[in-house]
């Protein structure tokens, strides 16, 4: 098969949607299907799980509705990429399926190793193992999108060889799956997941790693002072760089997308672009219909009137973004401050997008500082990043260039370029980058808002959180208890 000819195959996996993608090899996506997955369940203050079987389910949709409309050949396919969410725990039976509901990483037993309590448990795994053991039937996962307390040593990024320190994990080697590289071949189609997805059987399905670092990979980032901005439901900001950097104390390192590659990522919002999501639903039907009368989206419309009519700084109202508190921090919540007649939705959603860019700058400024590199430029990544209101934000909050790519849901092309090296297609990162990433455009910060945001956060935003959090802490104390 000509090497222009062929195609691959992307799954992105997330907190609230599946997409898959079918890219040619110089990184166009040709055509690609998304399904919103169910609300996650919360469970009081403890339990949050992916009802049913949604990932799987979904990810059944999403294939068989991509493959109604793409008009190219199947067969052309070269591979699967198969990225997913981290930090979440699967617990599989024998036969494959699910013993019970994903838990989510928003699920505070992610927080504990794994107690085993049901026998129809047959093995422990995140989201890319379960998918790729319904995919192919291979017990093996990518060594890669393994985060919190599972019994992997961080520096070799195998399972621990010392035997008392595995047990302290209390998961059984037995039930755990074999680790592999990432833009590695993990196994291939078996007859049941091309009977129910529509793919190819025999077609092989590519490691990837976490989410985020794939996602980094997908926008191109490379070690020299580029800063990627991951807007999603956890949004956060991630560097690149070799160095194995686990003594950091305002970044933490995780394995990248690519073996001996790591991902440097800060400190992030916890639910975060689904605040912005509960201000339009917040705001009403009435949004809802002046969009439609407007024939624009929900957020287009407020986007629209939020660059039109609310200036830089919301006239002093300022969100805090602690909508989901931390576990170690319980007490935590979102806060509103500086309210007064004059303002309204418009003001109260770019508050929202102007204290998302804030406290990312703060966090993504404490990793540099202790990195000692300087941000140069940033890349934004993920749906919210097609509202211009938004870009212009970040450029003028990070006082440099804000950066959107051809395709801005990056981790859909992070798995294509794993699936690309994995087969050969190109020799390495860089030149897998260069061939299949397109900058869109650019945002250029406005000197006179740059200024006027430093200030804001030198005198106002940096404090909030100090200011608050005693006021927090003798609230939940009333309403769960004694103070943390």
């Amino acid at each position: 098969m000509q090497k222009d000819k062929q195609y691959i195959l992307s799954i992105d996996g997330g907190t609230q949607s599946t997409k898959v993608a079918i890219f040619d090899l110089t990184g166009h996506e040709l055509c690609s299907h998304t399904v919103k997955l169910q609300p996650i369940h919360l469970y009081g203050n403890e339990r949050a799980e992916h009802p049913d079987d949604d990932l799987w389910d979904s990810l059944i949709e999403a294939c068989q509705a991509l493959f109604a409309k793409f008009d190219g050949d199947k067969g052309a396919i070269a591979g699967v990429g198969l990225g997913s969410i981290r930090c979440c725990r699967t617990l599989i039976r024998a036969d494959g399926s699910l013993a019970s509901p994903v838990q989510s990483w928003m699920d505070l037993r992610l927080s504990r190793p794994y107690q085993h309590e049901d026998d129809t448990v047959k093995y422990v795994t995140t989201t890319t193992g379960y998918l790729t053991h319904r995919l192919t039937g291979e017990t093996r996962d990518t060594r890669s999108n393994y985060v919190g307390p599972w019994p992997i040593d961080p520096i070799t990024l195998d399972w621990f060889e010392d035997q008392e320190t595995f047990d302290s994990y209390t998961t059984p080697r037995d039930m755990l799956f074999d680790l592999v590289d990432p833009a590695t071949i993990l196994g291939h189609v078996n007859g049941f997941a091309s009977d129910v997805l529509g793919l190819p059987q025999g077609l092989p399905v590519v490691a990837t790693a976490n989410d985020k670092a794939v996602e980094g990979l997908g926008a191109g980032l490379v070690n020299d002072g580029t800063v990627l901005i991951s807007l999603g439901t956890y949004i956060t900001s991630m560097m690149v760089g070799d160095e194995n950097r686990q003594d950091a104390a305002s970044f933490f390192a995780n394995p990248g997308a690519v073996p001996g590659e790591f991902l440097y990522e800060s400190a992030g919002i916890r639910r975060g672009m689904s605040t912005v999501t509960w201000i339009k639903d917040l705001l009403g039907g009435d949004i809802v219909s002046e969009a439609e009368a407007q024939g624009l989206s929900p957020e287009a419309y407020l986007n629209k009137r939020a660059a039109e009519e609310v200036s830089p700084g919301c006239d002093g109202l300022y969100t805090l973004l602690h909508w989901l508190a931390r576990p170690s921090h319980l007490h935590e919540r979102g806060v509103m401050i500086g309210f007064n007649g004059n303002h309204k939705g418009p003001h109260m959603f770019r508050s929202v997008l102007e204290g998302i860019a804030l406290t990312m700058k703060n966090n993504v400024q404490a990793m540099c500082d202790e990195r000692g590199v300087a941000p140069t430029r940033i890349i934004v990544s993920g749906g919210g990043s097609n509202g211009d209101l938004f870009m212009q934000i970040f450029a003028d909050v990070f006082g440099v260039p804000a950066f959107r790519n051809e395709v801005n849901g990056s981790a859909s092309m992070g798995a294509a370029i794993c699936t690309a090296l994995a087969l050969g297609i190109y020799a390495d990162r860089q030149e897998a980058i260069d061939k299949m990433v397109r900058r869109k455009d650019t945002f250029e910060p406005v000197p006179s808002n740059v200024a006027l945001y430093q200030r804001i956060n030198q005198e106002v935003y940096q404090h909030l959180a100090a200011e608050t959090d005693g006021l927090l802490k003798r609230s939940h104390a009333i309403f769960h208890g004694e103070e943390e």
